[in-house]
């Protein structure tokens, strides 16, 4: 395996180049070292550049301090200080190992002395490769080159002892094979089965943000499928496992979890859109019924959209990916309702009430068409098809995200004499589903319905 035309790319970044000149000056060691590293081997794109080196932190500020446009120590009691230059920013941390105590969230970090020891702490043998610079020298004590090669994630040291160090590790080994296609050597598979409770110490920040890294990678049912079968997602997305539903003696249904899966792979790279269906039936269990004969979920859409707001929600999500999740589990099953004839006034209402998740809701609903009924799977994704043609169609005509009332709040509120509240809002709702369904044109047909409305209202 060859690093030249990556490593030549790299070493010609002004960045680095610039990085090497000053720590060669203060004669201190400097290396390029994890993800980049092996990206470098695997020809791919390199994020972000990470450096360690022999000077401490407080000397590391010191080299860059004046060659830097501007450099931040929030990292530093971790050995890492973070600078920027012509708009780039990286980060250089010394040498170190670092593990968990039991029960702490946090780890305690001690400094090496070599490059050797600082690879030994790292997670997996493919991120414990170097190369020192400015030749591009590699340093790879522990074989990652031929794992790289094998697509394989073995760790530098025993598994059990790896994952105790830093449990986060147990799921950044599920990760890579989302996003790497890498398999893990049955010691890690063994260690993980072992350990997963340590995962409990982990901040859910930290969880959520290796989900997110796994669900945008190129295999994420084959991570999520095992991270299910080695029960991490206890610590992740306990709901998951509740998805598992053995069909009763007599009873058809599919299993759900499988039938996730695949509405998974079913969508587009898209984080809020993958969320959605890996959520959009945990509301199932919850909703089971037998009904002669046949299984239903009833109402599994509400309830998995207020399921799917706290799980994400203590995942520490931000709040517009949470209520667009939410909003998409919610709406999930409205486009099959489509069959039963909508006029434009549906239609309307229906691309309204999704407002700016409708690319995503209609991509939802044809992922989501996965029935082993092959008649009735293209079926449904026949009439999703004609639904979204029909928006176009109808979006051309009239732009229905811009349709609003013939009146506006202070209009009712005059009217009326109201104050500002929930009245008013209950006053707009209604004058907008009338104005979708061609019930009102003007001012005047719209103050006569807000009188009748008024005065059924007392």
């Amino acid at each position: 395996m060859s690093t030249t035309k990556s490593f030549e790319e790299i070493s010609r970044n002004p960045l680095v180049s610039g990085l090497n000149a000053i720590f060669n000056k203060a004669h201190k060691k400097l290396y390029l070292v994890g993800g980049s590293v092996r990206d470098c081997f695997l020809q791919a794109k390199q994020e972000d550049l990470d450096f360690t080196t022999d000077a401490h932190p407080d000397e590391i500020e010191k080299i860059v301090q004046a060659w830097a446009d501007e450099t931040w120590s929030i990292g530093k009691e971790y050995g890492t200080i973070g600078l920027s230059k012509n708009g780039m920013k990286v980060e250089i941390t010394t040498f170190r190992a670092e593990i968990y105590k039991p029960g702490s969230r946090h780890p305690k970090v001690s400094f090496s002395k070599t490059i050797e020891e600082d690879l030994k702490r790292r997670d997996f043998s493919v991120n414990a490769i170097a190369l020192r610079l400015p030749g591009g020298d590699i340093v790879d004590p522990h074989n990652g080159l031929t794992d790289i090669k094998a697509k394989v994630l073995k760790t530098p040291q025993a598994a059990t002892k790896s994952f105790k160090d830093d449990p986060l590790r147990m799921l950044r080994a599920i990760r890579f094979m989302s996003t790497l296609g890498f398999e893990p050597e049955n010691e890690v598979v063994e260690g993980i089965r072992e350990l997963k409770d340590e995962l409990s110490i982990i901040s859910k920040e930290r969880i959520r943000d290796e989900l997110s890294k796994l669900m945008m990678g190129l295999y994420p049912v084959n991570a999520l499928r095992i991270m299910v079968k080695l029960g991490l997602d206890k610590y992740v997305v306990p709901e998951l496992n509740t998805l598992q539903v053995e069909a009763e003696p007599g009873y058809h249904h599919k299993d759900i979890l499988e039938h996730t899966f695949k509405v998974v792979d079913g969508v587009k790279k898209d984080l809020t859109l993958k969320l959605a269906a890996l959520l959009h039936d945990i509301g199932k269990p919850k909703t089971k019924t037998i009904t002669g004969g046949e299984v239903h979920f009833y109402g599994h859409d509400v309830v998995g959209a207020r399921m799917a707001r706290k799980r994400l929600r203590e995942l520490r999500y931000p709040k517009d990916i949470i209520e667009k999740v939410a909003k998409l589990i919610r709406l999930h099953l409205r486009p099959y309702n489509y069959a039963t004839g909508w006029n434009d006034s549906a239609v309307r209402r229906y691309a309204r009430d999704a407002g700016d998740i409708l690319p995503r809701l209609n991509q939802l609903a044809v992922a989501d068409c996965t029935t082993r009924i092959k008649k009735k799977a293209d079926r449904n994704l026949e009439l999703i098809l004609d639904l979204e043609k029909r928006i176009k169609k109808l979006n051309k005509e009239e732009e229905i995200a811009k349709i609003r009332a013939p009146i506006d709040g202070n209009e009712i509120m005059k009217h009326l004499g109201l104050e500002p509240g929930s009245k008013v809002g209950e006053a707009l709702d209604m004058l907008l589903g009338a104005k979708l369904d061609d019930k009102i044109k003007t001012k005047n047909e719209a103050y006569k319905m807000l009188d009748e409305w008024a005065e059924d209202k007392g």
